[in-house]
């Protein structure tokens, strides 16, 4: 999941170009979204992860399972897993037994995902694209485009959203080095209230672990 070189800003920045405004069509899909997601306490889902880089022949999958209450999430993957408390963050790689502790910036441009359902309400323009047709079901596509461009390593974030119910099916990513980081939502269980302890790493549950303290 490194993140790799390649593609060209110069085509990337006259996409900019087609995004100067607030859509309010999109904003009524996002606040529509937003509330949904803000009337759960918690809940749990089950994600792929997808890392694609065209120019450099990448393409990776990772499936894993998050849980997000508020602006805490813990997201576990077989490779590794990434605690939130909203503060500090945590990832720890299992293969080597180590774990990295940071301070959580919400400047960094990064979106979180406990961030991804209310991103658009400051720093972002946002533009309805079209409807799509999966099987059965209809999503409206979305992008957000940062309004700070030069400074942000995203230049953009699409997001599929159900029309019926406006539940996230997937939000993809987009970076200036030519990367894409999607993750679609495969199950979803809103029914679950864990305690904010939950969202704190225990680093005295693993045995002989390697802690490397950046903050």
């Amino acid at each position: 999941m490194k993140k790799l070189l390649g593609l060209g800003i110069f085509l990337l920045n006259l996409n900019f170009i087609s995004y100067s405004q607030y859509d309010e069509k999109a904003l009524k899909i996002l606040d529509a979204m937003s509330a949904k997601y803000k009337s759960f306490i918690a809940f749990k889902a089950s994600i792929v992860y997808s890392l694609v880089n065209e120019s450099e022949g990448v393409n990776e999958n990772f499936t894993g399972v998050i849980t997000i209450k508020g602006d805490k999430f813990r997201l576990v993957m077989d490779e590794q897993t990434v605690v939130n408390d909203g503060t500090t963050i945590w990832t720890y790689l299992p293969d080597v037994n180590e774990v990295n502790i940071d301070n959580y910036d919400r400047d960094s441009g990064d979106i979180s995902p406990s961030e991804i359902y209310t991103a658009y309400q400051s720093g972002y323009k946002y533009l309805f694209l079209e409807e799509i047709s999966i099987g059965n079901k209809v999503y409206e596509i979305i992008d957000l485009v940062p309004e700070d461009a030069k400074n942000n390593q995203f230049f953009k974030v699409r997001m599929e959203i159900s029309k019926i119910d406006k539940t996230l099916k997937s939000w993809t990513m987009f970076d200036k080095s030519g990367n894409s980081y999607k993750y679609s939502i495969t199950e979803f269980d809103p029914s679950l209230n864990p305690s904010d302890s939950f969202f704190v790493f225990d680093i005295t549950k693993f045995k002989d672990i390697e802690v490397i303290d950046l903050r």
